[in-house]
């Protein structure tokens, strides 16, 4: 590694990372890195998002195109780093061979903060679903309760190793595709334009207020950058994290859009608003009675279990990574003898844990804060990639064609452009508290510096 962080001449980035998961076994291939991603992706945020994005009325659906397209930028990105550096940690690694170990820190440090937040939200959304089925009058205790065993499950389901994880992934990614692609196909014969209400329903500008729904709608695409993050687990990385994140970003984005557009236009506006389970309510609108309504609550219950399944390995293996490097607490990189990050995915669990509960007795919309903190502390990452691919385009962009480097160049600055759009949609609560979170990471830095006695840049340890 030349000092600069930049790889040496024929190395290969991220070949030990490979090596020593090949060793370990267990690796999933092309099929479970997509449904990593579609399973991560698609949590309890696409069945709560129409709730929150109706606040803002129909101009929320331009705001959904916008982040989609950012997205997509992103999944390019990141499948063009994959190429480059296909070992485990995504946008880590990235960040950290382009700029250097603190950036590489801070960004781990900042994804760890999302993937646990997240889940916090993830599980907030969860709830309104499973109370269709029991809890419906909403009382807090029981719903803390219910939010807390399903944020354990996960945990441990992942304790028990890759295996029981991979198969669970695969069947509630296709049990919960299925009924939102019905809703996003059949569902819209039943849109009815009089339940859209007024265009731009928050009364702000236009600007503001597609900018404050892309904000909560990023939230619905955070998880695009799940396989790149456990690229190690991935056989052939090189070729199937970027397959497996444009892949499962598109399949999002036909279910989230047109499944949007579906329950805007078959439930009356006001009562969107106030609605905990909003894809049921539409279900039983198109159907009538209340079967349809309890199939879809069903499927969201699925989903959000899947996603909370996968984002407890997520959450897991960006500290392992950074951890390996010395730039995390040692005990982050331990693993069982199934190769399973214990003391990450437990301490994890424990704060997404005391997150919800704070949010439930503090805060009055406990989806939406909590998204926001979510998606501000996950755009630092996104943007530090970004930020990387540019600078490698720009110091290596001669061995390019004109014609490739000024298309990889122009979907970069998008995805760097749509980092800093989301940042500044996302309020100045949300800015305040993830700026707070973020800059907590500095100590802990200083720490794990001055315990490893190393001064100024050091090398990586091969993963």
């Amino acid at each position: 590694m030349e000092p600069g962080g930049r790889p040496e001449a024929g190395a290969e980035p991220g070949g030990a990372a490979e090596a020593g998961a090949e060793q370990g076994g267990g690796r999933f291939g092309l099929g479970t890195a997509s449904a990593l991603v579609v399973g991560s992706v698609i949590g309890t945020g696409v069945f709560a998002l129409p709730s929150a994005l109706a606040v803002f009325g129909p101009i929320s659906l331009v705001a959904f195109g916008l982040v989609t397209i950012g997205a997509i930028a992103l999944a390019l990105t990141f499948r063009a780093l994959a190429v480059r550096l296909p070992g485990a940690g995504g946008p880590y690694v990235y960040a950290r061979e382009a700029f250097g170990e603190f950036a590489g820190f801070l960004i781990a440090w900042s994804y760890w903060i999302t993937a646990w937040a997240g889940n916090a939200a993830i599980v907030v959304a969860w709830v309104g679903y499973v109370e269709v089925f029991w809890n419906t009058g909403h009382e807090v205790g029981w719903s803390i309760v219910i939010a807390l065993t399903g944020l354990l499950l996960p945990a441990l389901v992942n304790l028990m190793g890759l295996r029981s994880f991979a198969a669970f992934q695969v069947v509630a990614t296709v049990l919960k595709f299925i009924p939102l692609l019905f809703m996003a196909t059949v569902g819209l014969l039943f849109v009815n334009t009089a339940n859209f209400g007024e265009f731009n329903a928050g009364g702000t500008s236009w600007l503001g207020a597609i900018s404050a729904a892309g904000a909560i709608a990023l939230f619905s695409y955070l998880g695009i950058e799940t396989a790149s993050v456990a690229a190690g687990r991935v056989r052939d990385p090189r070729r199937n994290v970027g397959r497996a994140t444009v892949l499962g970003t598109l399949a999002c984005a036909v279910v989230y859009i047109l499944g949007t557009v579906t329950v805007f236009g078959t439930v009356a506006h006001d009562d969107l608003v106030s609605s905990t389970a909003p894809f049921t309510d539409s279900a039983n609108a198109i159907f009538g009675g209340e079967w349809a309504g309890a199939t879809v609550a069903a499927a969201a219950v699925v989903s959000g279990f899947g996603a909370l399944v996968g984002w407890t390995l997520i959450v897991a293996e960006m500290p392992r990574a950074a951890a390996q490097d010395g730039l995390f607490p040692a005990a982050f990189a331990r693993q069982t003898r199934a190769g399973v990050p214990a003391f990450g995915i437990v301490v994890s669990t424990l704060l997404a844990a005391g997150l919800t509960v704070v949010s439930y007795t503090s805060f009055e919309q406990v989806f939406i804060t909590v998204v926001l903190l979510s998606v501000l502390t996950s755009v630092v990452p996104y943007l530090l990639a970004a930020a990387a691919q540019l600078y490698w385009l720009r110091t290596e962009g001669r061995r390019l064609r004109a014609g490739h480097l000024a298309r990889d160049v122009t979907v970069s600055a998008l995805a760097l452009a749509f980092g800093f759009w989301a940042l500044a949609g996302s309020g100045y609560q949300a800015v305040y508290y993830g700026t707070f979170c973020l800059l907590l990471g500095v100590p802990v830095y200083v720490w794990v510096k001055a315990r490893r006695g190393s001064y100024g840049q050091s090398p990586a340890v091969a993963r």
